[in-house]
């Protein structure tokens, strides 16, 4: 399972492509999961699963930014780049959600629907509505972006995590992820079993906190040089029967024994599948191998995963308001699936290559040319220093 080649560290990180299509799945996956509230399909139940994406896209977030990260970053420079990637699009999906999804006098028959708190919409300004565990508050705003306030959460703690975490060898690396996963076990099965400790009311972004240090031991370990060979296909089929073991445990199983614990640690199964198919399709592509991952429509959706993701469920929901949603549970609500994903992926698009990615690159540029001017001050600063003692000797002379 290990085959040992060390990247030269002087290189610059190598771009997985296979990783920006596997954002596209995760994000479909979600998308699939808002689709059940007002379309349901007759396997509405498995699809609902597609929830999970946001595990995935936790466990990602930790693995890519260990992998790319290079000695001589600094902290700040790290942080203003992720707010340059993250804040501006999330600011006009927030613009975009706020109608769809608040009212001063909400309808009763829009359950979707939240009265106006200015208050609360100034806490998904700033990321901070995750950090509550009262539905009205963890989802407003725009209500995929929770994750948001997560990956803000992550974001600070990357650096001071990622400082040790470079010394780690392929083995130390692969033992932190073991210890993370027995660790989240541990923690479920208390929260669950011991209710006197209130783990209940652990905040999301400390609660998904593991899966995103168990994504940078990974993303260390390949960085040190270890290659999983497991082709995507594999990881992929391991994700498939995990997901139908979570489904059908809870309605068919529920009488095996250790069925209850099962279901207690569905996070972290979860969890640990994503992470298999990231060091899959990570362990085939540094191989030299191909896959429709790599391939460049998949690239280009995974690249307007993002976007998708923020901006989709504001749409889906815009239209049901408008003109209400199918009765029940049927295959003809496909006709509400097609529509509503292509007009996702091109609002997606638009908003990646409009907003997304020009905004980006001016609050980098402008961060980098910030930086070089104080370095060339910081520079100059001994020889005008000098010149301006001799002056002063002058003068007193």
């Amino acid at each position: 399972m290990l085959s040992p080649a060390p990247p030269d560290p002087a290189s610059a990180p190598r771009r997985l492509d296979s990783l920006t299509g596997l954002r596209w799945w995760a994000a479909f996956g979600v998308f699939l999961h808002h689709m059940t509230n007002i379309a349901p399909l007759p396997a509405h139940s498995l699809l609902a699963l597609g929830a999970q994406g946001v595990t995935f896209f936790f466990v990602l977030s930790g693995f890519v930014l260990t992998w790319s990260a290079r000695p001589g970053v600094s902290a700040t420079t790290f942080w203003w780049r992720r707010f340059a990637r993250i804040w501006p699009l999330h600011m006009v999906a927030l613009v975009i959600a706020v109608p769809v999804f608040h009212s001063p006098a909400p309808d009763p028959e829009m359950a979707w629907v939240k009265p106006f708190s200015l208050g609360v919409l100034l806490l998904s300004v700033l990321l901070l509505q995750g950090w509550s565990t009262s539905p009205g508050i963890l989802f407003s705003g725009n209500p995929a972006a929770w994750t948001l306030s997560c990956e803000a959460f992550f974001y600070a703690l990357h650096p001071a995590l990622n400082r040790p975490l470079r010394r780690a060898t392929v083995r130390g690396a692969l033992l932190l992820a073991a210890g993370v996963v027995l660790g989240a076990g541990v923690f479920y099965l208390l929260r669950a079993e011991a209710p006197a400790l209130r783990l209940d009311l652990v905040p999301q972004p400390v609660l998904r906190l593991w899966e995103f240090v168990l994504g940078m031991a990974l993303g260390r370990a390949v960085q040190a040089g270890w290659r999983p060979r497991l082709k995507p296909v594999v990881g992929f089929g391991l994700l498939g029967l995990g997901a139908a073991a979570i489904w059908w445990v809870p309605r068919f199983g529920a009488d095996l024994n250790g069925s209850d614990r099962f279901v207690r640690l569905v996070p972290v199964l979860i969890g640990v599948l994503c992470a298999v198919v990231i060091v899959a399709a990570v362990g085939h592509e540094l191989r030299g191998g191909r896959s429709h991952l790599t391939s460049a429509p998949m690239v280009r959706l995974g690249e307007w995963s993002f976007a998708f993701y923020l901006l989709h469920a504001t749409g889906i929901y815009l239209a049901r308001g408008i003109a209400g949603g199918p009765a029940g549970t049927s295959w003809t609500n496909l006709a509400w699936h097609v529509p509503f994903l292509a007009l996702s992926v091109l609002a997606a698009a638009l908003a990646h290559h409009l907003v997304e990615k020009p905004v980006e690159r001016r609050l980098r540029s402008a961060w980098d040319r910030r930086r070089a001017a104080r370095a060339t001050v910081t520079e100059n600063q001994p020889a005008v220093e000098a010149i301006t003692s001799t002056r002063r000797e002058d003068s007193s002379a």
